[in-house]
């Protein structure tokens, strides 16, 4: 089948842009011919990458890489198609190459003219390829837009960013094309039931909510294996030596990127004499990373040696070192006008992190000490490239997924699940809902139960005390108790998530095959 994907953003990075970039390859291990329109300039760099196609000058050229491309006979071509340099995001960032601006700073002209050389983009696409057979639009804005205007019978996959940061809070703008590109999709996938319910009560169009199935993202189980605990140090260390053999060619550089950097980071992070905890995520304050930094003095008082390593990028690096060096010092009253301004810290609104600022302003006794001795602990490695990624989750004995802002899927627990690494997430959103998934497989399982309980923790006040109690539980536990409860979370991820069922059930939904998908979940 000849299969289109609308992405038009990167190949690598954050949730949405690992979706495409690994339904891509599913969809080519399966013999498909896959054609990818994005705006990811180093596509060609990409192993799995195997032609790319540009607008130059009024032109469209279309180049073979010379890469090996996927397994399975298939061939998956990226397009970059020519938006005029302006590229419109959801959340404020930095692109290479590009002015990005976030969609309500857009003007009415300017998203008009970006919906219209995609749809331009498309077309041409689909006319080079000889017709498509299949087509899938991410994002609620503005992909399913761009193919409803194409003319493509297509179905939308609905990750969370363009409905939270973009449609809910400027619904006068925003929801006529969320509504036009719904209309015209043929199925609509969502990766939770909070996701789904939040479209549904958001676009109240008629209709949706019938055509509205389960589609979450899947887990790359080979990348994400467990690995025994004795061999991380070593492969954290290769994974540093490469890194800073290849500082030029191995993964794009700017967007975070930092091979030195992310170097020294990954092999401090192998010199731990104690636990390995990792964060993975964009460095912005809505995916809570204050949390975890609060609660980090607690986790290694209980734990000497710990360590902590920060995968990421985002506007909020700076704030949240600024809030590590006021903890560190025990200056909790600068930690405390840190948590006042929230978001400004970001290039936002002042907004108080209400939760961070309940744990400063009554820290259990002995916490100034305790941050103290954490000093030292933590290491930011930038953004990795996914493979990267993989890698230093599978050396890793927990994953923290501390996000305050709804989360379509939690995407990144379940690879931590995975390779054995216990995600701790707050319990709400679709991370509630892979959360209670992995807690489930726990409590049925004899010996694992009350392990259950660590899989999540709430987001209140006590948010920052309960990721520290929840990691000290998990790393108090005996090396075989633990050992059962990794086997228990590797099971269940390997039997419910992959990527070849999320490449099936995308086709499954762009040819409107609802009885063939899953229903979202009771409420």
């Amino acid at each position: 089948m000849r299969v289109l994907i609308f992405h038009g953003y990167l190949l690598r990075g954050t949730g949405s842009n690992v979706y495409n970039a690994n339904v891509a390859q599913a969809l080519a291990r399966l013999g498909h011919e896959v054609h990818l329109l994005c705006q990811d300039g180093e596509a060609g760099s990409l192993p799995w990458i195997d032609a790319v196609g540009r607008w130059e000058g009024g032109g469209f050229e279309v180049e073979p890489t010379g890469n090996p491309g996927t397994e399975g006979g298939g061939t998956i071509t990226a397009y970059l198609p020519d938006i005029g340099g302006l590229l419109p995001v959801y959340v404020a960032d930095h692109y290479e190459g590009f002015t990005a601006k976030t969609f309500p700073e857009c003007d009415d002209a300017e998203i008009e003219a970006y919906i219209a050389a995609n749809v331009t983009a498309v077309r041409a696409v689909a006319e080079r390829a000889g017709g498509i057979d299949a087509a899938l639009a991410n994002h609620l804005v503005m992909g399913p837009v761009i193919l409803a205007r194409s003319g493509l019978p297509f179905a939308a996959k609905v990750h969370g960013s363009a409905l939270s940061y973009t449609v809910i809070p400027h619904r006068e703008r925003f929801l006529p094309y969320a509504r036009e590109g719904m209309e015209g999709a043929r199925a609509v996938l969502v990766g939770s039931r909070h996701t789904g319910a939040s479209l549904w009560q958001t676009l109240d169009l008629e209709g949706l909510e019938e055509r509205t199935r389960l589609g979450p993202p899947g887990v790359d189980v080979a990348a994400f294996s467990p690995l025994p605990r004795s061999q991380a140090p070593g492969e954290l260390r290769a994974l540093a030596q490469e890194i800073r053999s290849a500082e030029s060619g191995f993964g794009s550089p700017g967007l975070g990127r930092d091979p030195a950097a992310a170097s020294r980071a990954l092999s401090s992070y192998a010199a731990a004499e104690g636990a390995r905890v990792i964060f993975v995520g964009k460095l912005i304050v809505s995916k809570g990373c204050d949390l975890l930094l609060a609660a980090w003095p607690l986790v290694v008082r209980a734990h000497p040696g710990a360590r902590l390593l920060l995968v990421g990028f985002g506007e909020y690096r700076d704030g949240l070192l600024r809030l590590w060096e006021a903890i560190g010092a025990g200056d909790l009253g600068a930690a405390r006008e840190i948590a006042a301004r929230g978001r400004a810290l970001e290039g936002g609104e002042e907004g108080e992190l209400r939760f961070l600022r309940a744990f400063l302003d009554a820290p259990p006794q002995g916490y100034v000490e305790a941050a103290a001795g954490a000093r030292g602990s933590i290491d930011l490695a930038g953004r990795l490239e996914y493979g990267e990624v993989a890698r230093a989750v599978r050396a890793s004995d927990a994953m923290v997924v501390p996000s305050t802002f709804p989360e379509a899927f939690g995407m990144v627990a379940a690879e931590a699940a995975a390779t054995g690494a216990l995600p701790v997430c707050a319990a709400h959103s679709g991370l509630a809902e892979v959360a209670g998934t992995l807690a489930g497989a726990l409590r049925r399982t004899p010996g694992t139960a009350g392990v259950a309980e660590l899989t999540a923790f709430g987001l209140d006040d006590e948010a920052v005390t309960g990721i520290a109690s929840r990691l000290d539980a998990w790393l108090s536990l005996e090396a075989e108790e633990r050992d059962e409860a990794r086997a228990v979370l590797v099971a269940e991820v390997s039997s419910r998530w992959s990527w070849e069922g999320v490449a099936r059930s995308a086709l499954a939904a762009s040819a409107g095959e609802l009885e063939r998908l899953d229903r979202v979940p009771a409420g």
